[in-house]
């Protein structure tokens, strides 16, 4: 039965920009939602500059995946490698897009 419930799964190829795969470092974010969706923003801030890195949009229903999947991963890290202490929240910073 399992067997034939792979059969009928579709496989879909990903292609991965060498720009996208290389990842970007991210030290703070900024999350705004809608009804419709979540809008993360990745900022890396390193007084006394900072720019956006990445910004993600997801459903709600999505983002609720996220965060499952997220607390699994940290879960399963911290068991193998032992408590994350969780970090102190940065100073606050005006974000916005630069002009010009």
């Amino acid at each position: 039965m399992a067997e034939e419930s792979e059969q009928n799964q579709r496989k879909v190829q990903i292609n991965i920009d060498p720009e996208v795969a290389r990842g970007a470092y991210s030290n703070v974010a900024e999350i705004k939602h809608s009804k419709e969706e979540f809008c993360i923003d990745f900022f890396n801030v390193f007084p006394p500059v900072g720019g956006m890195v990445a910004r993600v949009v997801v459903s709600p229903g999505h983002l609720k995946r996220m965060i499952s999947a997220l607390k699994d991963n940290l879960d399963k890290y911290e068991r193998q490698f032992g408590p994350v202490q969780e970090a102190d929240e940065p100073p606050l910073f005006k974000a916005g897009p630069k002009q010009g």
